[in-house]
């Protein structure tokens, strides 16, 4: 079984640092519209890397299952990362896959909530 909160942890890290590059280093060298991509990458980075921390708890106090974090995971790589990659030059075409992501990560907390409302009618 993988180890969600230590890959949750380490997509925190990634945000933290993407997210100050974006700031800071990207500010001159990119048009509004790429910085706009990577912020909007960063926040979903963000918020569905603490949603996986989450998913990674409830995974270990068996409310969750696997699946839901892989959804997740793949989701938030596709999702941020294209958006990522047209930021730095990537072609716009690119763009395509990013729903892809976002369809992922919709799935993953549908998952969530189809297997917690399954677990919840099978309890005594």
């Amino acid at each position: 079984m993988l180890n969600w909160i230590g890959i949750a942890a380490i997509n925190l890290a990634i945000a933290v640092a993407l997210g100050a590059f974006g700031a800071h280093g990207l500010k001159a060298m990119v048009s509004t519209q790429q910085l706009e991509w990577w912020h909007t990458a960063t926040l979903y980075l963000f918020v569905h890397a603490l949603g996986l921390l989450l998913v990674g708890l409830l995974i270990r106090l068996n409310y969750a299952t696997q699946t839901t974090a892989w959804l997740l995971q793949i989701g938030i790589v596709i999702f941020a990362g294209s958006l990522y990659a047209m930021t730095l030059g990537a072609p716009r075409w690119f763009g395509a896959i990013t729903p892809i992501g976002g369809v992922l990560m919709i799935g993953g907390w549908l998952w969530l909530a189809v297997s917690t409302f399954r677990l919840s009618h099978s309890s005594p």
